[in-house]
């Protein structure tokens, strides 16, 4: 942990290189592009109405409604936005979505004390190196039980904040700590519906800032927290943690550069599956109304998460592979529109998925985190057979999402709810701007579109 923190307490004061400036803004751009679309959505607006009982004067923006409210009210409502309709970044070793909680975080705090965007930046550089090395030195094991996102969530969070409030490498170090007993939320609460999930980000957000503002103003917590005999690594997984591969290049190179940037808007095992099968519908020339069955064999996320034959809502949706591959090849895109209640009742994607099974292959399993593939067999209803072995994800470092891609990703998710003006405002701003993203003339409206 001293490690950890003494890194981020450098990072506060050193020149950005262009490339993590440029990472930074890539990930800021994500972040807005996967929040907006989420803030108008019932589960943001039942948690604003929550936060609303009692609410706290502020500076930082809530999106929304446009409300200038505490920072913590804001990174708890921000960070839940962006977590729920499935679009946010990966940081595909450690199993974990960083920008969430810990963009929300850091931005609503540099909001609130008027900070430059160079502070902005540096705090979410920090905040997304400490948090995806933590996540190394605890996955896979973590995972089997803890939903990563709301456990390291809330350290990159504390990370991000304290370097924001000025805290050195002794008071970030005790932020951490501090934060390692805020960190929950179990699998469960991933599964069988409900909104829970993405209020684990928003969690993540609010406490990891609470523990940084505790931090600055002088409490301590454990030097040991995290690798003790009873810390949070022995607590949340199957060993004391990783820590020389987490610690691995710390100071040379930062897991920002390296994030997965979703292509789909559903749960990331899944894509493996959708990347495959689209490649062998353009190599074969078949269509869904050709499909006999479709197998997928993938790693122990693919089914334990993913298997799910009958899902009721679009947060179910987004997490079951049947529904995403019928989704993708009856209406070729897997994005905000196919979770609709028109996509989520069309009778050819309800047809369709019935004949796609999942389950693990031993050899792929071994292989996650780091690798995330499927293995693919298709039967036509002509007799034919293909399979195939999909290796890699679009948006993973080895095939990353370009400028342009991202670009249009933001245009389309943010298109849903902010004007042409608005969209473009904001996206020069993220990408080229001096100054924060601070404004709440970038509140999510329903049914604004780009028209």
């Amino acid at each position: 942990m001293v490690a950890l923190a003494g890194q981020a307490d450098r990072s506060r004061s050193t020149q950005l290189t262009p490339q993590l400036e440029a990472a930074a803004r890539r990930a800021l751009l994500d972040w807005f592009a996967t929040m907006l679309p989420g803030s108008n959505q019932e589960t943001s607006l039942a948690l604003l109405r929550a936060v609303e009982l009692e609410d706290a004067p502020g500076r930082a923006v809530c999106y929304a409604d446009g409300a200038t409210r505490s920072p913590r009210a804001a990174a708890l409502l921000n960070a839940t936005a962006s977590h729920i309709v499935e679009f946010d970044d990966i940081f595909r070793d450690g199993g974990y979505h960083p920008g969430s909680s810990t963009i929300a975080a850091a931005l609503a705090l540099a909001q609130h004390l008027s900070r430059p965007l160079g502070d902005l930046h540096r705090a979410i550089i920090g905040g997304y190196d400490v948090g995806c090395r933590i996540s190394l030195a605890v996955q896979p094991s973590h995972y089997a039980f803890w939903h990563t996102t709301a456990t390291i969530g809330t350290m990159g969070s504390a990370v991000a904040c304290a370097m924001l409030l000025k805290c050195d490498a002794e008071k970030i170090a005790h932020a951490i700590s501090l934060a390692s007993s805020f960190a929950g939320g179990h699998q469960q609460n991933l599964k069988n519906g409900g909104m829970a999930k993405a209020l684990h980000a928003g969690h993540a957000a609010e406490a990891g800032m609470l523990a940084a503002f505790a931090a600055a103003s002088g409490m301590t917590g454990s030097p040991d927290a995290l690798h003790g005999k009873t810390g949070y690594a022995a607590a949340t997984s199957a060993s004391m943690g990783d820590w020389a591969t987490a610690l691995k290049g710390l100071g040379e190179r930062n897991p920002i550069e390296q994030m997965t940037i979703k292509n789909h808007g559903c749960c990331g095992h899944i894509f493996p599956a959708i990347d495959g099968l689209r490649l062998m519908r353009q190599r074969h020339g078949f269509t869904w109304s050709d499909i006999r069955s479709i197998t997928i064999d993938g790693y122990d996320a693919t089914k334990s998460m993913c298997d799910r034959p009958d899902p009721k809502n679009a947060a179910d949706a987004r997490f079951s592979t049947q529904y995403c591959i019928a989704a993708d090849m009856v209406l070729g895109a897997v994005r905000l529109s196919a979770f609709e209640d028109a996509a989520l009742d069309n009778p050819d994607i309800r047809a369709l998925m019935p004949n796609v099974s999942v389950n693990v292959d031993p050899t792929l399993a071994s292989l996650y985190p780091k690798q995330r593939m499927a293995k693919l067999a298709v039967q036509l209803k002509d007799g034919r057979y293909f399979d195939h072995l999909q290796e890699t994800r679009k948006g993973d470092p080895e095939n990353p999402l370009s400028l342009e891609e991202l670009v249009q990703k933001f245009d389309e998710l943010a298109g849903s709810v902010l004007t042409k003006p608005q969209i473009e405002t904001l996206r020069v701003r993220i990408l080229t701007g001096t100054e924060l993203p601070y404004h709440a003339d970038y509140v999510a409206q329903p049914n604004v579109g780009q028209g």
